[in-house]
């Protein structure tokens, strides 16, 4: 059933045009960072602020990159944040070069890389991983690390001016919801910030809608899914299909004008996920055009 956040004939009638491929082309202005919690709440007209809608390469791990390239372009979307399994860490200069050229022919934008594990806390360990954004023309890395590397990453994040958006991971991760990566990078750069994942959110028992809120301009990148059962991983599901408020999360982040992406990351149906993404993207596309009516 659709979610119960938006009428069920609004849906329908929506969700077919974002089966069409109907995307939302108005971006928002970012949020100073006046403070730490910022809460976003103002409201502001459909008109002023769209969401961009994108694709983390994980959801299509089972396949090469030309193959996973041109399975984002069919869905639609403009957006994919890539995953090491499609560009690896030590690609040399040339692959590098031929996966930009592949994904400008295809008309997308690399908008992120991850998620990435700081594994050590040396100036060589992080480089790397700065060094790898850099040649994919990465603008952010969603990556995870223990809270003491953290001040030498923002070293390499005011070098390189690449931002970091901690990936939560539900509970018995390093940051299990957003509040403790929004907690960790108190005070440190605006790049330092947070990508939070709907999915493991809610699995902490927090209020996904309001850490949106609270994350304000903290927030740089979001992972979308949906799930049947609010605390369990594996009940992963079609966007839609599931308990998560995805109405009223984008509602919030429209509202704070969020100017990141928000990345679908289907972790199931791995052989054959299309079906599964395309049904994702119409209802979301059906709850943004039910949102700006």
């Amino acid at each position: 059933m659709p979610n119960q956040d938006v009428p069920r004939r609004t849906f329908f009638k929506l969700a077919a045009l974002g089966a069409a491929g109907v995307a939302l082309t108005h971006c928002g202005t970012a949020n100073a960072i006046p403070g730490e919690a910022q809460r976003g709440s103002s409201a502001t007209k459909p008109d002023d602020v769209g969401l961009k809608l994108g694709v983390a390469s994980y959801s299509l791990r089972n396949f090469p990159r030309a193959q996973a390239i041109q399975m984002t372009k069919a869905l639609g979307v403009r957006f994919i944040n890539f995953k090491s399994v499609h560009l690896p860490y030590d690609a040399s200069p040339a692959e590098f070069a031929a996966a930009r050229q592949e994904v400008e022919a295809a008309g997308l934008e690399i908008v992120g890389g991850g998620m990435i594990t700081f594994e050590t806390d040396t100036d060589e360990g992080v480089r790397k991983y700065f060094d790898y954004a850099r040649a994919a023309a990465m603008p952010v890395i969603v990556g995870t690390c223990k809270p003491a590397v953290l001040p030498r990453i923002e070293k390499f994040v005011k070098q390189y001016d690449i931002k970091l958006a901690i990936h939560n991971h539900g509970p018995g991760d390093v940051f299990p919801s957003p509040y403790d990566a929004l907690k960790a990078v108190q005070g440190m750069d605006p790049r330092m910030g947070l990508c939070i994942d709907v999915g493991h959110t809610v699995r902490t028992g927090t209020d996904v809608v309001r850490a949106v809120a609270d994350a304000g301009a903290r927030l740089l990148d979001m992972h979308a899914k949906d799930l049947r059962d609010l605390s369990s991983a594996e009940s992963q599901c079609i966007v839609g299909e599931g308990k998560i408020p995805i109405a009223a999360i984008f509602r919030q982040l429209q509202a704070m004008r969020y100017p990141g992406y928000v990345n679908l990351e289907y972790e199931i149906d791995a052989n054959d996920p299309m079906p599964g993404m395309k049904q994702s993207f119409a209802y979301m596309r059906g709850v943004l055009g039910g949102l700006g009516s």
